[in-house]
């Protein structure tokens, strides 16, 4: 009978996927915010996300989130 993957290998497996696509739809919709704000105007799509980026990663790395993750 062959082996099977434990169920907490597949259940850390899906945590981790649906944390990195929480921070992807941040970004996704603080760069959208930020598209808004400046009006909406073409080109600056990849300047938004980037902007988006940054202040969702400073968030995250902040001191209490750093605190939140470790218990």
């Amino acid at each position: 009978m062959p082996k099977r993957a434990s169920k907490a290998s597949g259940t850390s497996k899906r945590r981790s996927r649906a944390a990195t696509e929480s921070v992807e739809e941040a970004i996704q919709r603080r760069a959208y915010e930020l598209h808004l704000e400046h009006g909406g105007p073409h080109g600056r799509d990849l300047d938004d996300w980037l902007e988006a980026e940054r202040e969702i990663q400073a968030q995250h790395d902040s001191p209490a989130t750093r605190t939140r993750r470790k218990k």
